[in-house]
């Protein structure tokens, strides 16, 4: 299982980085994002702690990505943001979508797209034209197993598989429960509407892990 969508206590997480590795690592996991949420006011910091969740890989069969989900940027201030995250080192990158649940402001999606961002998070009702330049511009559009968010999974798998979008299943992990088995993973993307080979294919060959040329 690899998992690049999750939240510590240095957001709105329960876990500590330790903790949460751990737990991710008796999962099974082989690779887990650790994504807290930013925005200007607190980005060098959340980046300076979650660095240091590193240590871990010298201890565990696991591989540590420290990065961040940009969460309720304005659009304008996106693409700024995201420069500054690569700067401070973050391996992965995570733009908090358009979900139906909270009061994104529109044209996040586009603008997170546009940024060239990793993953963009539960992204809603995203339309063609923005699935399209997301396969363009190499960015994921995640399958979420968060309740709430992943009401939409269905409609992000459409829309991703008439653009040839690329496709990954995260967790948006806050809490112990909200870790998952890969065969969770397979079911999860397997009832937003890919057949069970797709399912796999997505789950197992990740394509930001096994492809991180940014």
């Amino acid at each position: 299982m690899i998992d690049l969508h999750t939240h510590t206590t240095f957001s709105d997480g329960e876990l500590i980085p330790s903790e949460l590795v751990r737990r991710a690592e008796v999962l099974g996991y082989t690779a887990i994002g650790i994504t807290d949420h930013v925005d200007f006011t607190n980005i060098e910091h959340i980046m300076k702690c979650i660095s240091k969740a590193k240590y871990l890989e010298d201890v565990l069969d696991i591989r540590i990505l420290p990065g961040v989900e940009l969460t309720h940027v304005p659009p304008a201030k996106i693409s700024p943001l995201v420069a500054i995250a690569r700067k401070l080192g973050a391996e992965v990158v995570v733009v908090h979508g358009e979900t139906l649940v909270e009061p994104v402001r529109p044209g996040t999606n586009r603008a997170a797209i546009e940024a060239g961002v990793d993953i963009l998070a539960h992204p809603g009702l995203i339309t063609l034209e923005e699935a399209e330049l997301a396969a363009e511009n190499n960015v994921c559009l995640e399958i979420t197993s968060r309740s709430g968010h992943n009401i939409t999974n269905g409609h992000v798998v459409r829309v991703a598989r008439q653009a040839k979008a690329k496709m990954v299943v995260n967790t948006d992990t806050h809490a112990p429960e909200d870790l998952i088995s890969s065969e969770r993973a397979v079911e999860i993307a397997t009832g937003a509407g890919l057949d069970r080979d797709q399912a796999s294919v997505i789950v197992k060959d990740h394509a930001i892990v096994k492809g991180m040329n940014r």
